[in-house]
């Protein structure tokens, strides 16, 4: 058994096609099928169930796909390590992001730490949060920042935890614009826009920041999502006393996985910067 056919093995069940898999990974197909075939032969067990056009995994090849992805984390630990010998001079560092964090706060926060580590190069992905949860599990990112239910895969982990406040916003000629607090037998007497069921966040957070800036109501949202609103004073935030309302945003990676100094170092920009919570 060699790395190259774990590899190909693994390719083939991301892509859920043999013909996928070849284009990915630039071989011809025949040549793919006879690396599966020789992989399949030496573990004595069919790796996949081969149903016309379409494949799945047998129960020896999910048994093996858990094992190789772990085998792969564990070399792109080794890998990471080497790197740190060369400390932060250079380096990269690939986020990923589910919605809210990678639209309203990463950017934001990855142009703070360039400006700290301009060597090291920065990448962000953005998807929703199962996407980004995916793509740590597959170590095809750093850290994945994800707000929501965690799926609680067990390759992964839970470094950090960020606090998103979610803040009620009016108009700037609000007749509560002023204040810095509100009763909440006091949202009864508003019309308060609220996202519909199933709708994405960017949508719909576009969506109640264009309804408060047009007069029609008022509505909650992630504080970061408005940040430059309220420093520009198009939108006044305030807080419903006596019922703190936030969420978590999750700092998570692979647990095969060794940070990278890059990694780790964003880490502690987050500690420094938001009061990371470990």
């Amino acid at each position: 058994m060699t790395l190259r056919q774990l590899e190909i093995f693994l390719a083939v069940a991301r892509a859920g096609s043999f013909r996928r898999a070849a284009e990915r990974l630039a071989l011809s197909q025949p040549a793919l099928s006879q690396q599966v075939k020789e992989l399949e032969r030496r573990l004595d067990s069919p790796l996949f169930d081969r149903l016309g056009r379409s494949i799945g995994l047998t129960q020896a090849g999910r048994l093996l796909e858990e094992h190789a992805r772990r085998i792969f984390a564990m070399l792109q630990g080794v890998q990471d390590a080497m790197r740190e010998l060369r400390g932060l001079d250079r380096g990269s560092l690939l986020l990923g992001g589910s919605t809210t964090p990678g639209i309203y706060l990463l950017p934001w926060l990855l142009g703070r730490f360039k400006a700290r580590h301009g060597g090291i190069e920065v990448s962000l992905r953005i998807g929703n949060t199962r996407e980004i949860e995916e793509r740590v599990r597959a170590t095809e990112v750093d850290l994945g920042i994800i707000g929501g239910h965690l799926a609680a895969f067990k390759e992964t982990c839970v470094e950090a935890s960020l606090v998103d406040r979610i803040v009620l916003i009016v108009p700037p000629r609000h007749r509560w614009a002023g204040r810095r607090t509100i009763a909440p037998a006091g949202l009864s007497e508003e019309c308060l826009l609220v996202r519909e069921e199933g709708s994405a966040t960017r949508r719909v957070t576009e969506a109640a920041l264009q309804g408060v800036l047009a007069g029609l109501g008022v509505a909650f949202v992630s504080e970061y999502a408005v940040r430059s609103e309220l420093a520009g004073g198009r939108l006044r935030s305030l807080a419903v006393r006596g019922v703190p309302i936030q969420r978590h945003f999750h700092v998570i990676r692979h647990e095969a996985r060794s940070l990278t100094p890059a990694a780790r170092a964003f880490l502690e920009f987050l500690r420094q910067d938001r009061g990371l919570r470990t």
